[in-house]
């Protein structure tokens, strides 16, 4: 197809369109609409390409770039409703923001390609018309398993061989051979998508003052976006401490969304930790939601997928990654922990899915609700300047009170070697199970050890594709690369010196503390929480059940044990190196640290019993332990945001990053100079690096970084794409453009 403009005649506007097709593409290809075709805008079509047949969406006008003789009809429509304008318009957006091409965002929203085709009809069992066949047929010899699967059909509703096999306790080889008799009527059937439907009109539990203010605000915005579209957006922040009761609040504007008739999605950092929150939803309104999460298998995605673009799924909870399902009529997003870097998408179209759900949310004319007891820096200036409505909770729910925090100044405490629990904190642990109660001990740190070296010659296991050291998981007997997923088995000698057992592990991680555990408590039983060991939503439900059955007294995990969970009879929090999130430099380092172990903080005392935290820090008197101990949160995120504004960095300034990667190193510090020669100057404009990324070589490839800040009234986009035009960039060699960036690795 030519890019180039013909001079020839075109065909009417009428007869062309422009299609968008889920490819890393320049933009939409124009496409002949054979006559009697409706290929109106957001339509799903098939189209031609090359030699084969891909699916793509109608996008708009043609580009009228194309001459007549050159155009390709479009071969078919699909039977599938139309993608929303707002949609449209959000890929388009986001694809200019992340300077990706708009079709590998279009693919975002088409993560399904089996689900754009029709659904295959299956054979299902009528009860056959003749319900008294002649005895004489032998084939229809008449048993006891044939009478029970006649007894559970009708003329009317049929019934797979399997659900029929199941509910008569026959096999299905029965249920085909009465067909093959005569006794019964094979039909085909497409399968309808049926999903349980969550009842807004089911009344919620008794709300606390400050909620029932809150839940009324939520509700009014959802009801005014109804009524006055052009007015509907808002951002609402629910600002509420832990245990404070967020979620029920939030709920009320989920009712009334669905009153609506709308559609609305809740956005979690962790789909495999909903478990607690899915049984109160499901206490809420009687059925579950849609689960959106990569355990799914095929088929559940792909029923799923379904059922959110034919409107069947209304409410839709899921990781970032379900903001581009195709919601034909979404009302509502609520962000739950908003703060959470869990949000950004490190690789392919790199995204915050915060800040892309405000962005939807503009675009769809609707409110979107954004929950955190812990919220980012970026917010609250957001809601300091106006731009956010503030919600706030300040009160724990029933009247449970918030932990007391304690420091353990480590500097003075004697342990044992190989010791990570400080005298303090055993005692503390040794109070809390004679009195029946739980214990949770937090140490940010996956596998049994973060280093393994040599004890003769000092020599680090290194993963072979990645500058990163080898995490120890003993448990599993593998040596792990957490950064590109390398499993090995532990060599048995030294790869440098051939020293056969000198292997030293050096740190603590959750596994190393549970060897510790089982040394100093033996009777206490114990759990480790970590991705490892909690890898689907089931795993994480039975943990969860287990813990608050009190099966388990030490629960010992990372940061996913942080995250909305409620256990009644845990009162004790432990955090093994509350200063691990302060080292490396990253400038939001300080933040995270707070957030991460005020959450961990607000699993303590939760109900009507007292809660009580120890923090283990060589760094007692640093900014973030200080907050945490005096509770002043506001006075925290004002310092930082007043430290932010003195050096114009987010959210008083623009970050964006370069990240040129390739096999060839040699290729790789070609353009990255390139860059480095054609950067941009001017007024308000900085430019740092090329330098070797933290993670020099990942997965192969090696990494040159290169940072870009800018004042807030500088276009960084536009800057960006400018400066990439003037650097020529071979095959070998990748450029990935990472605006607002969270990770500096």
């Amino acid at each position: 197809m030519a890019t180039s403009r013909a001079t020839t005649s075109h065909s009417s506007l009428q007869d062309r369109v422009s299609v968008l097709l889920p490819l890393p593409l320049a933009g939409a290809y124009d496409y002949r609409v054979p006559p009697g075709m409706d290929a109106a805008p957001g339509a799903y079509v098939t189209i031609p390409l090359g030699g084969r047949q891909v699916n793509g969406v109608v996008w708009g006008p043609p580009s009228l770039e194309v001459d007549d003789k050159k155009l390709k009809d479009i071969i078919g429509l699909l039977d599938l409703p139309r993608v929303p304008d707002a949609l449209r318009r959000f890929v388009d957006w986001v694809a200019s923001y992340t300077l990706t091409p708009p079709g590998t965002v279009l693919r975002m929203t088409m993560s399904v390609p089996s689900a754009l085709d029709a659904p295959r009809a299956t054979t299902a069992y009528l009860l056959a018309p003749e319900s008294d066949p002649p005895q004489t047929d032998s084939r229809i010899r008449m048993t006891a398993a044939r009478e029970r699967v006649l007894a559970n059909l009708s003329a009317t509703e049929s019934r797979s061989a399997a659900a029929l096999a199941r509910i008569a306790g026959v096999s299905p080889t029965v249920v085909r051979g009465m067909a093959d008799a005569g006794l019964l009527r094979a039909v085909s059937v497409v399968q309808e998508i049926t999903l349980p439907q969550p009842d807004w009109r089911k009344p919620g539990p008794r709300l606390s003052d400050a909620q029932s203010d809150a839940a009324a605000a939520l509700v009014d915005s959802v009801r005014r976006s109804v009524a006055k579209p052009e007015d509907g957006f808002t951002v609402k922040l629910l600002d509420g401490v832990t245990g404070s009761g967020k979620t029920e609040v939030y709920f009320e504007a989920i009712a009334a969304a669905l009153a609506a008739g709308r559609q609305a999605l809740v956005l979690v950092p962790e789909i495999a930790l909903t478990a607690q929150w899915l049984k109160r939803f499901t206490a809420r309104f009687g059925a579950p939601p849609f689960e959106w999460h990569s355990d799914l298998t095929g088929a559940e995605r792909r029923h799923g997928w379904r059922a959110v673009i034919s409107g069947k799924a209304t409410v839709v909870v899921g990781a970032r990654s379900a903001l581009f399902l195709p919601f034909p009529s979404l009302g509502l997003i609520v962000v739950d922990e908003e703060h959470d870097s869990s949000f950004k998408q490190e690789d392919g179209v790199i995204y915050n899915a915060r800040d892309m759900s405000v962005v939807r949310a503009r675009m769809g004319e609707f409110p979107v609700v954004l929950s955190s007891a812990t919220p980012s820096l970026e917010t609250m200036i957001n809601t300091e300047t106006g731009r956010y409505d503030r919600l706030t909770l300040p009160e724990r729910h029933a009247g449970a009170s918030l932990p007391a925090i304690g420091l353990v100044d480590m500097r003075d405490e004697v342990l044992d070697r190989q010791s990570w629990l400080s005298p303090t904190l055993q005692q503390a642990v040794n109070d809390t199970l004679a009195a029946g109660e739980q214990v949770m001990l937090f140490l940010n740190r996956r596998g049994y050890a973060p280093l393994t070296l040599c004890r003769t010659c000092g020599h680090r296991l290194e993963c072979p594709n990645c500058t990163a050291w080898l995490v120890e998981h003993r448990l599993e007997g593998r040596l792990e690369c957490h950064h590109c997923g390398l499993s090995i088995r532990p060599p048995e000698a030294c790869p440098k010196c051939e020293a056969v057992d000198s292997f030293a592990a050096c740190g603590p991680g959750v596994e190393r503390l549970a060897e510790e555990v089982t040394l100093r408590f033996p009777d206490a039983r114990f759990e480790i929480m970590a991705s490892d060991t909690v890898q689907s939503p089931a795993a994480a439900a039975a943990l969860v059940q287990r813990m608050q059955d009190r099966q388990i007294d030490i629960l010992i995990g990372t940061q996913i044990m942080a995250k909305g969970h409620h256990f009644p009879f845990l009162t004790l929090v432990g955090v093994v190196d509350a200063d691990l999130g302060l080292a490396g430099g990253d400038l939001r380092a300080a933040e995270r640290t707070y957030q991460i172990l005020h959450q961990v903080s607000g699993r303590a005392g939760r109900a009507e019993r007292p809660g009580r935290v120890l923090l283990q820090s060589y760094r007692p008197d640093h900014a973030v332990m200080e907050a945490l101990v005096s509770g002043e949160r506001d006075r925290f995120m004002a310092a930082e945001a007043a430290s932010r504004e003195r050096h114009h960095m987010p959210p008083f300034g623009r970050l964006a990053a370069l990240i040129v990667s390739g096999h060839d190193m040699a290729a790789v510090d070609n353009v990255a100079r390139a860059l480095g020669r054609a950067r941009p100057t001017g007024n308000g404009i900085t430019v740092l690096g090329p330098a070797p990324a933290p993670l020099s070589i990942l997965r192969g490839r090696h990494r040159r970084r290169l940072l870009v800040k800018v004042t807030r009234d500088i276009n960084v986009q536009a800057l960006l794409r400018s400066w990439l035009a003037r650097v020529r960039l071979p095959g070998s060699v990748r450029i990935q453009t990472d605006v607002d960036p969270y990770s500096f690795l």
